[in-house]
């Protein structure tokens, strides 16, 4: 009779370790649902849970899409990067995980780019923001 041998590369009985890599999101993570848990805030959970998401499905704006989407001084929140293709021609507050270097300045000549945990500072309640993406 023949021993079985256990193959290495075959998928062992541990589960993989899923969810984000990156410690800044890893704890921008915890905040968010930290907070959401505190206050009973569902937008903090969502935003958690878009973050959560692989790479690849994580939301990807463009300015043009800000532009078109929001009113002024409306606050938006892309959980995600945003990119510079377009332009924003009135003052909007946005507040995303990344940003492209060129669309921070273009964001902040007419209103204001922030990280995701400052606005959390700003607004703790999440009243009046709109996810974007």
């Amino acid at each position: 009779m023949l021993a079985r041998v256990r193959n290495p590369f075959l998928a062992s009985n541990k589960k993989m370790k899923t969810g984000p890599t990156n410690k800044v999101l890893k704890d921008l993570i915890q905040e968010l649902r930290k907070k959401s848990r505190e206050n009973d805030i569902k937008l903090w959970k969502r935003v958690a849970d878009d973050l959560e998401k692989p790479t690849r499905k994580r939301r990807i704006v463009n300015l043009y899409n800000i532009n078109q989407n929001t009113k002024d001084n409306e606050i938006v929140i892309v959980p995600g990067k945003v990119l510079a293709t377009g332009e924003i021609d009135h003052a909007v507050t946005v507040a995303a995980f990344s940003f492209s270097g060129s669309a921070e300045d273009k964001i902040n000549r007419v209103g204001k780019a922030i990280p995701i945990t400052e606005l959390m500072k700003e607004s703790p309640a999440g009243k009046k923001i709109r996810i974007l993406g």
